[in-house]
């Protein structure tokens, strides 16, 4: 959804960055190290936003921090936009990459409806690594600051059930 609106990459990195979490302030090396980029092109974008009114940025010794600006007007919008869009995706991208064998992801209930309750539910079909689905869930809490609540069935089982289980609002990512 981002990336329609925004066609630089680093301007999108920024924005789940420090509107996803807006108590975070965070200083150009560093950004320019975790986004894989060259401090220039973090700087242009940071200069941009700043400018803008997007962020705030405060200087501590020689170093410049940036964080969002949680008094601007479209904060709100710009922090919900952020959360709905990308937050999913970080979420879905990391259930395939790690997890196992999965078919298919749902997003179900609120989120599936456009509302951030603060409450993730995900419905994973496939066979999962029980370990580190629970790492998983972890530290994917942490970064996305939301609870995340997930059942996971096997193939056989949803197909047995699908009916029962899509009744809830739900969203097919995967």
């Amino acid at each position: 959804m981002l990336s329609q609106l925004f066609t630089s990459k680093t301007r999108i990195q920024l924005l789940l960055k420090l509107f996803l979490n807006p108590d975070v302030s965070c200083y150009l090396r560093e950004l320019a190290t975790e986004f894989g980029v060259s401090p220039n092109a973090v700087k242009e974008e940071l200069d941009s936003l700043t400018q803008a009114g997007y962020l705030e940025k405060k200087k501590k010794g020689r170093s410049l921090f940036f964080r969002a600006n949680t008094g601007h007007p479209i904060f709100p919008e710009l922090h919900s936009i952020v959360k709905k869009s990308l937050g999913i995706d970080r979420v879905i991208e990391q259930v395939r990459e790690d997890l196992g064998d999965v078919n298919a992801v749902y997003i179900l209930d609120d989120y599936a409806l456009g509302k951030d309750s603060g409450l993730i539910d995900l419905l994973i079909v496939g066979e999962v690594k029980a370990d580190r689905l629970r790492e998983y869930v972890r530290l994917t809490e942490g970064k996305i600051r939301r609870k995340l609540r997930v059942m996971v069935v096997g193939v056989e089982e949803f197909a047995g059930s699908k009916r029962t289980f899509l009744q809830r609002p739900h969203w097919k990512v995967v």
